[in-house]
């Protein structure tokens, strides 16, 4: 259990030293020694996420803390935050945070949707995978009200 819990912590600091940078699964197993397939299922059995939605709320997240505190065209912003285009980061966007990029900005009020996640013992495991269930319920519960 402890090497899994080093793996996946060697994964997240992989992920958070890189998030501007283009990342592949193939290359976190690479730098991991492990299997793609084998790291992908250890990582969301301990913290309830797959690595692919991790890495991509997390840049997501770096993304609307940019649009709230620079002037960054949002162009510049999705394509640091790994879209090649703002069509598709627009999608992405809206559908983690409920509004598009330039609205987003707008409201001025920056709220993280996906914290680094640490690993500290078995509960906190347990804990972040609630917190990520409950974040998930209430974001589908804000765009059923926001739909009505």
């Amino acid at each position: 259990m402890k090497d899994q819990k080093d793996t996946i912590k060697q994964v997240i600091d992989y992920i958070e030293d890189n998030l501007e940078n283009h990342i592949s699964l193939d290359t976190i197993a690479q730098k991991t020694g492990y299997s793609k397939f084998y790291l992908n299922r250890v990582f969301t059995r301990q913290t309830g996420i797959t690595i692919y939605k991790y890495l991509q709320n997390r840049r997501l997240t770096t993304a609307a803390e940019k649009l709230v505190h620079s002037r960054k065209p949002i162009t510049t912003i999705a394509y640091e935050a790994g879209y090649d285009t703002q069509q598709s980061f627009t999608l992405a966007f809206k559908q983690l945070y409920g509004y598009p990029p330039n609205t987003y900005r707008k409201l001025g009020t920056f709220i993280p949707r996906q914290k680094r996640i640490t690993l500290q013992s078995a509960k906190k495991s347990t804990d972040i995978s609630l917190c990520y269930i409950l974040l998930t319920l209430t974001q589908n519960s804000g765009k059923k009200e926001a739909a009505a």
